[in-house]
């Protein structure tokens, strides 16, 4: 069963969190492997003649956002919601909502956002908001500042008293044991699923967050209470930062992440051998291997480029073209991590060499900078090709 957190998490303004963590879910937006699992967060504001209700969960958890709503406050008395975000993981739990109000209650959401409001879910009375708006809401000043593509083209985020309400901004993936960022040892685990979450989610805008983080930086943030995973109250800044880091792939030292197919062990031999050669270099490879044993999760393969220094891709021939599985690889860190990182590609073929022509057609309009194709013929191991290619990688990193 699902758990479901509330608690009051400021006194001034009054403001609560209500938090469910979804450990039914696999696929996170049907494709990404999410084993950890991941929260929705709402929150309620609580105000001297006004309650905002700000984003919402899942529609799966409908019945149960009403419930632990009712015990904070009578729905009847919601005054406004604000909607930062219409993804149905924010916002499929509003009808519900509106209906247990039971009367007009005023929302307020983006242009974009009132768009897509209606087209959902039918709601045309809504409230839109400008870049930089602010509001007087029960005695107190709220603003909305627009973050396009963070990660649709509706996301605002809701700034009040040095608070930030983020909802995609700043979420991540896990269901953390506890419910802020209090507990270093929480924080160390959770940051690489919020790496996950950025590069999956916000990947293929992630210049977008670059200038989402500049225009927030004019803001004095002392919290940020995204819609999943941890709230920040101790050190936000430090989630921020992490947000940017990984929008510009900046390098661990050492770290190369190695992704390779071998359906019949050819490639894994080649492999082995530059992952000796990887190491005996002072590189600390991170492998990936489909196989008719196993099958990393994308996700999880995508996690770990950012902070790499390079890139080592391993492909076999498979119907004159790469296989399958590395093919969809190759499509998704193109889309999601396309960063200015040096490529080796290595490839092994049976009579014909294709590896350059199929996987430097996939890479050439990217910005990965590929230093070498080294195309080896079936069991034929030139031990001397793969090292020319290690070394030319050492050379090129230093």
């Amino acid at each position: 069963m699902s758990k479901i957190w509330t608690e009051k998490i400021f006194d001034d303004p009054e403001i609560f969190i209500l938090r469910v963590d979804d450990d039914q879910i696999k696929y996170f937006e049907a494709v990404w492997e999410i084993t950890e699992g991941i929260s929705y967060n709402a929150y309620l504001v609580k105000l001297n003649d006004a309650n905002v209700l700000i984003d919402g969960w899942k529609k799966n958890y409908a019945k149960e956002f009403i419930d632990i709503l009712s015990k904070i406050v009578d729905p009847k008395e919601i005054t406004h919601i604000v909607v930062n975000h219409t993804e149905p993981d924010h916002s499929g739990t509003l009808p519900a909502t509106l209906e247990a109000i039971g009367h007009d209650v005023e929302i307020i959401a983006s242009n974009f956002g009132k768009r897509l409001l209606e087209g959902f879910y039918g709601i045309k009375d809504v409230t839109v908001v400008k870049d930089g708006e602010e509001r007087e809401i029960g005695g107190k000043k709220f603003k909305f500042v627009m973050t396009p593509w963070l990660h649709w083209p509706d996301t605002m985020v809701t700034y009040l008293d040095g608070i930030l309400f983020g909802c995609d901004v700043g979420g991540g993936y896990l269901l953390p044991e506890i419910l802020d960022d209090s507990n270093e040892s929480v924080v160390e685990r959770y940051l690489p699923h919020v790496t996950k979450y950025i590069v999956t989610v916000i990947g293929h805008y992630k210049n977008y967050i670059l200038e989402g983080a500049e225009k927030l930086s004019s803001l004095e943030i002392k919290a940020l209470l995204p819609g999943h995973g941890l709230i920040w109250k101790k050190d936000p800044q430090r989630l921020l930062n992490h947000y940017v880091s990984v929008a510009k792939g900046d390098p661990k030292k050492g770290k190369v992440t190695v992704i390779y197919d071998s359906m019949y062990g050819f490639v894994e031999n080649v492999m082995k051998k530059a992952i000796d050669s990887l190491k005996e270099k002072g590189f600390t490879p991170v492998v990936y291997k489909f196989s008719d044993e196993e099958r990393p999760a994308i996700s999880e393969i995508l996690k770990d480029i950012p902070d790499s220094e390079a890139l080592i891709f391993g492909v076999s021939t498979y119907e004159a073209e790469i296989h399958p599985l590395m093919r969809f690889t190759f499509l998704e860190i193109i889309d999601k991590a396309n960063y200015e990182k040096p490529v080796l590609v290595f490839g092994v073929h049976g009579w014909a060499p294709s590896v350059e022509r199929t996987a430097g057609e996939l890479l050439k309009e990217t910005k990965f900078r590929i230093l070498s194709f080294t195309e080896i013929k079936g069991s034929n191991m030139d031990e001397k090709k793969i090292e020319e290619a290690i070394s030319l990688l050492k050379k090129e990193l230093g």
